[in-house]
């Protein structure tokens, strides 16, 4: 039997939705939402509700506590390997190609199969590793 399908889960879908490859905070969800009168209390609900439907992962940035969400029930998501920048916190699909390069490799050196819809990578995007070069240069003038 499906679940009943209240219209504040309606109105949160469709915002994670029009957000796909941002990692959102329960707080930056609500305050997205503001104007939708849906409670914090009901955005950690229904967030809580499509995790455990498989529609939304939850993952944390290093060295933070605060749990973001990621909304993964498109077909662009659950074929991509997903990268995380730990300094900005954005979220890229990782080329089709490398990803499979990658599984492969992989699969032929440690006979491990990596799973695409629960797989994160952690590391630092282009446009953060260029302003902490700045920032460095900078500091040491």
């Amino acid at each position: 039997m499906a679940a009943y399908v209240t219209k504040q889960r309606r109105i949160l879908q469709s915002f994670l939705e029009d957000h796909p490859d941002e990692s959102l905070s329960a707080a930056d969800i609500a305050k997205g939402l503001t104007d939708q009168s849906i409670s914090v209390s009901a955005v950690y609900r229904n967030l809580a509700a499509l995790e455990e439907e498989g529609k939304v992962r939850r993952v944390s940035r290093s060295g933070g506590r605060e749990i973001y969400y990621q909304y993964t029930d498109t077909e662009s998501c659950r074929s991509h390997l997903h990268l995380l920048c730990k300094s900005c916190g954005a979220t890229y699909h990782m080329d089709k190609a490398d990803a499979d390069q990658l599984m492969q490799s992989l699969y032929n050196h440690e006979k491990f199969a990596l799973d695409t819809v629960d797989t994160v990578l952690y590391g630092t995007c282009e446009a953060c590793q260029i302003r902490e070069r700045m920032k460095n240069k900078h500091e040491k003038a």
